[in-house]
């Protein structure tokens, strides 16, 4: 972390946010401990009284569940529509949510409905598997990648226009959607965009060796660790590491990316390296920082005011991506 975002302090709310919070003893935690914990926080998170922190969906947008099917499991995904029906194709936007082994869509309602509404498009948030002992991270990552590509080959069920998609994710769930349209690239699906906010695209070896690890203190939302738990649950002895690390792979003709990094953030140098290594493989970054703002800080606009900011650079991206028009290419 450089000289001054080590001065930099986030709102008093995050910090009392963090202060109330009951951190578990992440070296210790057992499978069961850590399946109590997940299903706490995400009761938390889906309550009413959560959305003071998280944000009210806009009214502008429908929200359900819904279930995409495949030949071996059953993936829940949480769909925002605009309430304005419409029988034009719409652009589709495949979201995946953060927190790697805790975490549910609903937390993303705030923003999700946002671009449903003002875009429009259908923005489908998978509800991937969560880490845990036996569930590796490949696993989230591959029902990222199954739910876009079972959305767009079944383009005409969701009314979404095949021609114009795009994922978008934060934490884990931006590392899920880089490698998501990394895959999306080698099967042929042109996407028009990524949106990558405060991601954690390297979980080898190397995940902690970057500078803005040096000082996790000031980052209340993210300890060093929960950074080692995520490490150990999402590459487990034997797990090829090529198969969830975008930061290794080959990044060359992907989407376009937009990348959202908050400086108060252990992991904010995953972003900004990710970012350089997009560019110098000849795809468009666009690298923006918000400074002061913690890590998550996009699910916590009623705590983090750079949260709105954030809402409207992704819009405005998406917008502009969308509008574009190339030729598509078949899905492989």
């Amino acid at each position: 972390m450089n000289e001054g975002s080590r001065r930099e302090k986030v709102s008093w709310g995050v910090r009392l946010l963090h202060a109330v919070r009951k951190e578990p003893d992440w070296e210790s935690l057992t499978a069961q401990e850590l399946a109590a914990v997940s299903a706490a926080a995400n009761r938390t998170a889906s309550s009413p009284l959560s959305r003071l922190i998280t944000g009210f969906p806009d009214r502008g947008a429908t929200i359900g569940w819904q279930e995409v099917t495949l030949a071996d499991r059953v993936i829940p995904v949480r769909v925002y529509r605009p309430a304005r029906a419409t029988d034009d194709p719409l652009p589709l936007v495949v979201h995946v949510h953060g927190g790697a082994y805790v975490g549910t869509a609903v937390q993303c309602d705030w923003a999700n409905s946002h671009l449903a509404a003002r875009l429009p498009a259908v923005v489908v948030s998978v509800e991937h598997r969560l880490l845990a002992p036996g569930t590796p991270l490949s696993a989230a990552v591959d029902d990222g990648w199954d739910v876009l590509r079972h959305v767009v080959a079944a383009a005409a069920d969701w009314g979404i226009d095949r021609t114009r998609v795009a994922v978008a994710g934060e934490s884990c769930g931006g590392l899920i959607a880089a490698m998501t349209a990394i895959r999306a690239r080698d099967a042929g699906l042109a996407l028009r965009a990524q949106i990558l906010v405060n991601p954690a695209v390297d979980p080898t070896a190397s995940m902690l060796d970057y500078p803005s690890m040096t000082d996790p203190g000031d980052s209340p939302m993210l300890t060093l660790a929960r950074l080692r738990y995520f490490q150990r649950l999402a590459l487990p002895p034997g797990a090829d590491p090529a198969v969830v690390s975008p930061i290794h792979a080959d990044l060359r003709d992907l989407a376009p990316a937009l990348v959202l990094v908050p400086t108060v953030d252990p992991i904010a140098d995953h972003g900004r390296r990710y970012a350089e290594r997009l560019r110098a493989a000849g795809t468009p970054a666009r690298l923006l920082e918000h400074p002061g703002a913690p890590h998550a800080f996009i699910a916590l606009p009623g705590l983090v005011r750079q949260a709105k900011t954030a809402r409207a650079q992704m819009t405005e991206f998406l917008t502009d991506r969308f509008a574009v028009r190339p030729s598509p290419r078949p899905l492989r």
